[in-house]
């Protein structure tokens, strides 16, 4: 079947960003791309590649940058207005600015999809949530799953999830988005895909910890499995599917993110177990690292709802400077013991 050719545009040029913008102009979809910064575009343009947050994956022509600011003949008035999709891969806490500034030029019948996988600190929201709360009735998609940018960008074979309410727009995304080297699997459980793309994030610090420790496979293995129960506790009491946890966007990107050299969160967790403070750690990473401020969310949202997170409440105890990491570990090893 021959593919229906798709106007996107894509809010965010950090690594992932630019990756999903290499998959789909690959793909044939005409794709603008905007980025509050300017100087950046300018210099993929020039170069052929984004250097600062993808070095080595090869942007191909005739994607349109949007380098001007925002004006009468800028990116809100010329590439939303015409789009059919619109990719949003900014950082999850400044999501709300991103959607606000843009959701009243984006037609009503586009689909939004988001990538970032985090939850709001200051409302406890779903990025989903803050995008119905600003514009009613949006059909949003949220995408997750294992799939570092640094392996999407050159095209290693990837497998993820599209969610939605909205059934036809995540197929439409599934076919708009899906080659021989990303897949794509349509859900609509959109609670769950989003905390276990959002929750992850604090296990995979633990993981980095652990190893900064000097810790063993054991140690990591471990606190994975033990973080997804605690994962799927909290996902279940807000209306999440149990089963969803066990997929892509639960287990599968615990695994790649707790494990892999391109994780953040887990370069992070390694600093910090080496004896970093976190400030360091966190400017060392050089880009936002989601699960510090997921974690704090995390802790509120098991409060809220009762349920038992000690791994959590421990590793936002050692982002927060209150206990050292080997007394967390400590602290968990020796809690009172029960049936798994």
């Amino acid at each position: 079947m021959e593919l229906e050719k798709k106007n996107v545009c894509i809010i965010g040029y950090g690594s992932f960003g630019t990756a999903i913008s290499i998959l789909l102009a690959g793909k044939g979809h005409s794709v603008s791309v905007t980025d509050m910064n300017k100087e950046l575009l300018a210099n993929c343009k020039a170069e052929g590649e984004n250097s600062r947050y993808l070095r080595g994956a090869k942007i191909p022509e005739g994607i349109n940058y949007i380098l001007e600011e925002n004006g009468e003949t800028g990116f809100l008035n010329e590439a939303l207005g015409k789009a059919d999709i619109v990719v949003f891969a900014v950082p999850a806490q400044v999501f709300r600015a991103a959607f606000s500034g843009a959701c009243n030029f984006i037609p009503d019948d586009a689909i939004v999809v988001d990538v970032a996988k985090g939850i709001e600190i200051e409302s406890l929201k779903r990025l989903s949530e803050v995008a119905e709360e600003l514009k009613p009735g949006t059909r949003y998609v949220s995408l997750s799953g294992p799939s570092h940018a640094e392996e999407v960008g050159i095209g290693l074979p990837t497998t993820v999830a599209v969610a939605s309410d909205d059934g036809e727009a995540a197929k439409t995304i599934q076919e708009a988005f899906s080659t021989d080297r990303f897949r794509v699997y349509t859900n609509d459980d959109v609670i769950g895909v989003e905390l276990g793309g959002s929750l992850k994030n604090i296990m995979a610090l633990g993981a980095g910890i652990s190893d900064g420790l000097g810790f063993g496979d054991n140690a990591k293995a471990a606190l994975m499995t033990r973080g997804m129960a605690e994962i799927m506790r909290l996902g279940v009491a807000m209306g999440a599917k149990e089963e969803t946890f066990a997929g892509l966007t639960g287990v599968g990107d615990l695994i790649v993110t707790c494990t892999s050299m391109h994780s953040r969160n887990r370069r992070c967790g390694m600093l910090i177990g080496q004896g970093h403070p976190v400030d360091e750690a966190i400017k060392e990473v050089g880009m936002v690292v989601e699960g510090v401020y997921t974690c704090e969310a995390a802790c509120k949202l098991a409060d809220k709802f009762g349920v038992d997170m000690p791994i959590t409440k421990s590793i936002k105890a050692c982002l927060d400077g209150k206990l050292a990491p080997l007394d967390a570990i400590d602290n968990l090893m020796l809690r009172s013991l029960k049936n798994e």
